[in-house]
């Protein structure tokens, strides 16, 4: 049967490779390719939503060749996946400096590129405007398919806050901090549904980190115990999302990390699955599955059959295409642990989670998606 509701048995993460002229102007505005912010002029700013406007035309119609079915405008309005959401709150802050956590990306070879920045809330956190609303709008305007938007999902934003950055004049107790975080999700998720959104997305990193035994460890040395953190978050993203109306699709994306080809975190996701899958109140999941770094799919067996599991088989971190024999054997093993029915094929992450993105081209980019496409066609007879 054809599935009517996102996700699609061909889908992905959301960030695209930005164009050339969209990335030096993107640079020129905010200063340096870290993303920290500088005062730009309000002719640059003109300037810079045109090329944006533009690009994401162009980001439209690629995604509409190759026959996908959810499209994005790859984030290209944003610095980074996360940052641009956050910052749009009230009482946030965001400072480059290192946390308890001591997080930072490598590669195969453990070279290691930057580290992560982290949020501040410095006063009570407020929704006083609609973040992605505007960028739905026209996104939805140029495109004939389902438009999908990416929000930061609170359980990576509390994963990244230790208690020390978090105001406690503000937020003497941490439980209204969770509250007041939920209720800005709340808010924003309502605001899109009114706008016309079906398809929501939430990204995270917290659950596949905790997952691996070296951030179990540095949690366990900040003074928190991971298990407990897994309940916290769950129960923090089903507070956000508790009022959405039955329309609109949230699905969670779950991965290790992603900057210019590099990663955080490895290993399965068998610590957090027995909690995490059966108890988020997502309606599907988007999981990393594209190297031997995310273990294998036994965990698949706690995802209840209600929901959907988009199997993220494509890696977005090099350029070289997967065979497709190799894909379907893939999914083949997946179907073991859930049934196939209730299954999509997607990348295992965007392409360009921060605005530098991964080492591979546009039209190498183009051919990972038309790639999905064909998998899915070839599998379930739709993409």
């Amino acid at each position: 049967m054809k599935r009517t509701k996102p996700p699609f048995r061909a889908d992905h993460v959301g960030s695209l490779l930005r164009p050339k002229r969209l990335l030096e102007a993107r640079l020129k505005f905010d200063g340096d390719a870290t993303g920290e912010l500088r005062s730009g002029q309000g002719r640059v700013s003109q300037e810079l939503s045109a090329l944006e406007d533009e690009a994401i035309r162009e980001a439209v119609s690629m995604q509409e060749r190759v026959g996908l079915r959810s499209i994005t405008d790859g984030e290209f309005r944003r610095r980074s996946f996360h940052q641009d959401f956050l910052l749009g709150l009230e009482g946030v802050a965001l400072k480059y400096e290192a946390s308890a956590l001591n997080v930072s990306f490598h590669n195969e070879k453990g070279e290691n590129r930057g580290r992560g920045a982290a949020f501040y809330f410095v006063d009570k956190v407020r929704h006083t405007k609609p973040i992605n609303v505007a960028p739905f709008e026209f996104l939805r305007s140029v495109t004939s398919q389902t438009p999908k938007v990416t929000i930061p999902s609170p359980s990576l934003v509390l994963f990244f806050s230790d208690r020390e950055f978090i105001s406690r004049t503000a937020y003497p107790d941490l439980e209204m901090f969770y509250s007041d975080l939920a209720a800005c999700y709340r808010k924003e998720l309502s605001a899109l549904a009114q706008a016309g959104c079906t398809y929501a997305q939430l990204d995270d990193t917290a659950f596949a980190m905790i997952c691996d035994p070296r951030f179990q460890d540095a949690v366990r040395r900040s003074g928190r115990d991971p298990k407990q953190l897994i309940a916290t978050y769950c129960d923090v993203v089903n507070d956000a999302i508790r009022d959405r109306p039955q329309k609109l699709t949230v699905a969670m994306h779950i991965c290790r990390g992603n900057k210019e080809g590099k990663w955080m975190a490895e290993g399965s996701y068998d610590y957090a699955a027995e909690s995490v899958f059966p108890r988020l109140n997502v309606d599907a999941f988007f999981l990393e599955y594209d190297s031997p770094r995310a273990g294998g799919f036994p965990p698949l067996k706690y995802v209840p059959p209600s929901k959907t599991v988009v199997l993220g088989l494509i890696t977005t971190k090099s350029p070289q295409l997967e065979p497709k024999d190799f894909l379907r054997k893939r999914i083949d093993q997946a179907s073991k642990y859930f049934p196939i029915e209730q299954m999509c094929v997607s990348t295992q992450c965007g392409f360009a989670s921060t605005i530098m993105g991964n080492p591979l081209s546009i039209d190498e980019e183009e051919r990972k998606l038309a790639l999905i496409v064909d998998v899915a066609r070839d599998t379930w007879g739709e993409a």
